[in-house]
């Protein structure tokens, strides 16, 4: 894989992980390359129509990728997760998840809301600590 064919990049947050989105786009050929967490899951190596749309499957959610022309040789790459655009789907997903993107190794971390502790993280619980509840 050439690094310079990856047009767009998502992180997309769900309750069980957060998952990783990349699309590759051949302009000259149509390519569309959509990648989950580094593995493949569709390829299409010639297309005819630089534009449309690919539909997939993240977990349960319906993903659909659009490709549209902003000119003559300029694209533009947009993701809907359940028939929401990625900015709405994700401001939706910040309400029921407090969710943040950290590295351990190659995993990356998603904590829900609910009733959890903050500032344990391999340490005892001090008096300053505070329970967060919705």
């Amino acid at each position: 894989m050439v690094e310079g064919d990856i047009v767009a990049k998502w992180t997309v947050p769900l309750q069980d992980k957060v998952y990783r989105i990349e699309f590759e786009h051949g302009t000259t050929t149509g390519k569309r390359v959509i990648r989950v967490d580094g593995k493949e899951i569709l390829r299409r190596d010639w297309m005819f129509k630089l534009v449309g749309k690919e539909p997939f499957q993240l977990g349960k959610m319906k993903c659909l990728i659009t490709v549209e022309a902003l000119g003559t040789f300029a694209y533009e790459y947009s993701l809907e997760v359940n028939g929401k655009n990625y900015e709405k789907f994700r401001e939706e997903q910040s309400k029921k998840l407090l969710c943040w993107e950290t590295r351990i190794g190659v995993r990356s971390v998603c904590n829900e809301r609910k009733g959890k502790d903050f500032g344990e993280l391999e340490r005892k619980r001090t008096d300053s600590d505070q329970q967060y509840t919705p």
